[in-house]
């Protein structure tokens, strides 16, 4: 099935905000087997939007839109497919009752621009919102479907997940099985690993496809295949993925689609371990990777920021004769960083950070970007130096995820 998104708002165009909103349904849009034949940012008037719907109709069959359903003046969204698919604004009692549900649970109390939310087109099937108070606008029009979400990235994906795509799904129901199989892997740039490769794909099956998703400090592969046959897609995508898991040998270090601070928990999970983390140039990122999700406390005991050097010699028991000799971006500073951190949170594995993530601070022999780390486990220390290009937040961002591979490599050895 093919379809088309318009993301829809002013802001997104001048760059004020960004659009998520697209790639997010993309991503959970292809796992159905949907075709996503394009994606418009357009402003808040009503020819950008009538235009966009108009071009994207020609395309497809489904279109998906997201914004402008607000309460204000200039969310036209809704009242401009109402004059493009026909009907008058109309209020919806069951509208207006989940409008007040949703202001009650906020503690909110309703105005005249938040009761206006419950007007919807008559020409439309209304699919009410559980967690905001714009609803979900489902439009059909000869063979042609549309329906209008909020802009709001997190009603939109909850509605999304909860409602819309089995909705979708139902609505246009094929015989067609579709399987993705995610491999994550480091320490190969991408060409390499296509080389490495290229036999491998030259002899898949006709319906199984490989992607190459390179991120920084990892490459994505996701093979997916599609058949009208389950079982042999499935025993057939079992195949390539052995074949697939030899050759990329100890380059492979997850067959989930997760992040890697979340490979990195799982691994101490499965080893029954604790981490902890002394951060100086990466100033708590670490910590806050490991602690976006859910479970972490089980294995993460805590962090020192040890931005200063008094925090590095007072509680981590960094050397100041160490410092002084080879500075605080130093192989030996790092590694007695990741000893003290073990020992003033109790833990059994630590990361360790120090460099110059700029734009100033830079030094002869360790320009910007310039950044030691160091991994423990048990009584295993290893380290690292790497330069990173980039601003000061790529900088960071870097070395947050080279720490967390090198402690991921640690454990995997």
């Amino acid at each position: 099935m093919k379809y088309a998104i318009i993301a829809i708002g002013d802001e997104l165009l001048i760059g004020q905000v960004t659009d998520t909103n697209s790639g997010w349904i993309a991503r959970n849009m292809s796992v159905h087997g949907w075709e996503l034949c394009s994606v418009r940012v357009v402003s808040d008037d009503r020819a950008a939007i009538t235009g966009a719907i108009e071009a994207a109709f020609k395309e497809c069959d489904v279109v998906l839109t997201t914004g402008g359903l607000g309460p204000t003046k200039d969310d036209i969204t809704k009242s401009t497919l109402c004059e493009y698919f026909g009907g008058e604004m109309r209020l919806d009692e069951t509208t207006l009752a989940n409008v007040m549900e949703v202001v009650e649970k906020r503690h909110l109390k309703l105005n005249d621009y938040t009761r206006n939310q419950a007007y919807v087109p008559s020409t439309c099937e209304v699919v009410q919102n559980k967690v905001g108070t714009a609803p979900i606008l489902w439009f059909r029009k000869d063979e042609k479907l549309l329906v209008s979400m909020p802009g709001v990235p997190f009603e939109m994906q909850h509605m999304m997940e909860e409602v819309l795509i089995p909705k979708l799904v139902a609505a246009y129901a094929t015989d067609q099985h579709i399987e993705h199989r995610t491999f994550i892997v480091i320490d190969i740039i991408e060409s390499l690993l296509a080389m490495h490769l290229d036999g491998f794909e030259k002899e898949l099956p006709s319906f199984i496809h490989l992607a190459y998703l390179p991120t920084p400090g990892l490459i994505r592969l996701r093979l997916s295949g599609n058949s009208c046959d389950a079982r042999q897609l499935r025993e057939c995508m079992d195949e390539q993925a052995a074949k697939l898991r030899h050759l990329l040998g100890e380059k492979l270090i997850c067959e989930e689609d997760l992040p890697l601070a979340k490979i990195l928990g799982n691994k101490l999970l499965e080893k029954g371990l604790t981490v902890s983390t002394a951060e100086s140039c990466t100033g708590g990122n670490i910590a806050h990777e490991i602690t976006r999700f859910a479970g972490s406390s089980s294995y993460f005991n805590g962090a020192v920021v040890s931005y200063a050097n008094e925090v590095k010699q007072n509680v981590l028991k960094v050397s100041l004769d160490d410092i002084i000799a080879h500075g605080v971006v130093s192989q030996p500073v790092v590694e007695q960083m990741v000893k003290g951190a073990c020992e003033a949170l109790n833990t059994d594995c630590a990361i360790s950070t120090s460099g110059i993530a700029g734009p100033g601070g830079a030094v002869p022999g360790k320009p910007v970007g310039t950044v030691w780390m160091a991994a423990k486990m048990g009584d295993r220390i290893v380290s690292q130096c790497c330069h990173f290009p980039g601003d000061r937040e790529r900088v960071i961002n870097r070395a947050t995820n080279e720490a967390i591979k090198l402690l991921i490599k640690l454990l995997n050895e």
